[in-house]
């Protein structure tokens, strides 16, 4: 049953409709798949096979009875260690939290997932309390790239993108709140999107404010649209959630590029000094959607670095969610989040205010910037993973994730909607990403435009050779 691993959830549906396969194969090819690459990628936290083949049982009757439930019936799924499962301990990967609790209640998007038939496979890997933009922790180790393991999968998201890359279930829920579904998905050759800030509810409330989404991490953009039709509705638990989208993403896709006005900045105005390879393949996808019909134009949108307005806000949030921690707890984190929390809870009020309005002024650039152009095309990070364990590249003189991020973090910022999109591989067949961002509320436009290359053949990074197998 292996080939099913390599299935989009789109396929997996209709093979059910079909009576080509059924759910519990699909999960069961999908927890082997799981098992298989735990030792040397370590992309999970825990597996639930025993609850995840009961649910598979139960969809295979449904569908069976032609009464499959939702949209997504049968399809094995699985949850970054973030976000609350019910059943399940959500550790946030750090050794300060108990596993002992109830843990009797889903997250919002969790709780639309099972409201629809999905398979829960288990929890993905996360840093702790998701800090930073590579994925290791205290409590769980290293997560390692499906392309190369010596390489890091990214973060704060890693180890879901590594679960879908490598086919253990194609669907997996990722957070972001500085490029945490976008940075893994470019280092691991999946699609994400970080959706605009309150399209898919969030409980309980992230201690980083309104930097941090919710996000689909798919094989491509028409499971993404699918996923988003289950997840992106709104939910009572959370009061900046947003009303319910005019319709489908699913039906949008097929609009394509032609007549979409698109600005295409390589490197923010020259801010960011991109590697070769990543220059080449980004250009290479703009020149695809300029044949296939949008208007492309090489412009950089009116904005400076952020960095230390977004350092303001993450590091209080961080001090924040480690606020109550006891001294011997403290202990327990990992040292880099510390030493942002301690800096974090210098801040004041007025420094966290002041933040604020840099942050305010660039979503009004960003607004202003897309009165003229429906969508921005830049690199999704400028280089390709580095190696495992590292919170930068080795030699490169940065202190922070941060450093090696700037395409990614300021649209956490604006609250935009934003997609890593893979097209193609360096020279060692490392998975380089594009990202495509258009103003706030128009995830159906990312949507599109990334279908759009996917349909063209441009949109690739190659598959990883699973282990185990």
């Amino acid at each position: 049953m292996t080939e099913l691993t390599e299935l989009t959830a789109a396929r997996l549906l209709d093979g059910y409709r079909k009576g080509e396969w059924s759910p519990v194969e699909a999960t069961r090819a999908a927890l082997e798949r799981a098992e298989a690459i735990q030792p040397e990628v370590n992309a999970f936290v825990r597996l639930t096979a025993e609850d995840a083949l009961e649910r598979a049982r139960q969809s295979q009757e449904r569908w069976r009875r032609g009464e499959p439930r939702g949209l997504l019936d049968g399809v094995p799924v699985t949850v970054k260690d973030i976000l609350l499962l019910r059943g399940a301990p959500t550790l946030r990967g750090s050794k300060a939290v108990a596993p002992a609790g109830r843990w009797d209640e889903d997250a919002p998007s969790v709780a639309r997932l099972r409201e629809h038939g999905a398979v829960f496979l288990g929890k993905t890997t996360t840093p702790e309390y998701g800090w930073k933009g590579v994925t290791d922790s205290p409590l769980s180790g290293v997560t390692r790239n499906p392309h190369d393991p010596s390489r890091t999968a990214g973060g704060s998201s890693g180890g879901s993108a590594a679960a879908v890359a490598l086919g253990a279930g194609p669907l997996s829920l990722g957070t972001d709140g500085g490029g945490s579904v976008r940075i893994p998905a470019s280092f691991c050759g999946i699609f994400a999107l970080k959706p605009t800030y309150g399209r898919v509810p969030l409980y309980p409330a992230s201690a980083f404010g309104t930097l941090a989404h919710v996000g689909p991490m798919t094989r491509d953009a028409a499971d993404a649209a699918l996923l988003m039709d289950v997840i992106g509705h709104p939910d009572s638990r959370d009061w900046s959630a947003l009303t319910a989208p005019a319709g489908p993403y699913t039906d949008g896709l097929a609009g394509g590029v032609r007549g979409l006005r698109v600005a295409y900045s390589p490197s923010l105005g020259g801010q960011v000094a991109v590697q070769p390879a990543v220059a080449r393949a980004v250009r290479r996808a703009v020149e695809r959607l300029a044949e296939l019909g949008a208007y492309v134009t090489e412009t950089d949108p009116d904005l400076t670095d952020p960095v230390e307005a977004f350092h303001t806000l993450w590091f209080s949030g961080a001090a924040r969610v480690t606020q109550h921690l006891r001294p011997h707890q403290r202990e327990l984190l990992d040292p880099g989040l510390r030493e942002i929390c301690a800096r974090g809870a210098r801040y004041s009020a007025l420094d966290y205010l002041a933040a604020v309005d840099v942050r305010m002024d660039l979503g009004r650039r960003m607004g202003r910037f897309h009165d003229t152009y429906d969508l921005l095309v830049t690199p999704t990070l400028p280089l390709t993973a580095f190696e495992a364990g590292a919170e930068v590249p080795k030699g490169s003189g940065l202190r922070r994730w941060t450093g090696w991020t700037p395409f990614t973090y300021p649209f956490n910022m604006t609250q935009q909607p934003a997609a890593s999109v893979p097209v193609g591989a360096d020279e060692d067949g490392l998975p380089i990403g594009l990202q495509l961002v258009a103003a706030r509320h128009r995830d159906d436009l990312v949507l599109r435009a990334a279908h759009a290359l996917y349909e063209a053949g441009a949109a690739s990074a190659g598959r990883p050779t699973p282990s185990g197998s």
